[in-house]
């Protein structure tokens, strides 16, 4: 097992649900029925009210929504490399990848 491995007690169906249900949230604060916010972003109502029922949704459509809610900079930090090493033993560089070697029989 690597050092730096971290578990989640959430699975990405959860992590899914509770986004939509931020998104609805939101959209409800700014008074946005979700025929405008479909108009808005360029699908079907459809699309929206199923994305707030299962959190299932093409990622470039969840950006516009974000847009539209004006929080499209949540975003930005999501799969950003942390400025801090990980642990005190941890403060050399990765390993940049190399290719394999071709095998000879």
């Amino acid at each position: 097992m690597a050092d730096n491995e971290t578990y989640s007690f959430f699975a990405p169906q959860d992590v899914m649900r509770e986004c939509a249900q931020r998104v609805r949230a939101l959209r409800i604060r700014h008074r946005i029925p979700q025929t405008e916010l479909a108009e808005r972003v360029g699908v079907a109502v459809g699309t929206i009210k199923r994305f707030e029922h299962t959190g299932e949704i093409q990622f470039r459509v969840l950006l516009e929504i974000a847009l539209v809610l004006n929080r499209l900079e949540d975003f930005i930090d999501l799969f950003k490399m942390p400025d801090a090493p990980f642990s005190l033993y941890h403060t050399q560089e990765p390993i940049p990848r190399q290719r394999a070697r071709k095998k000879f029989f």
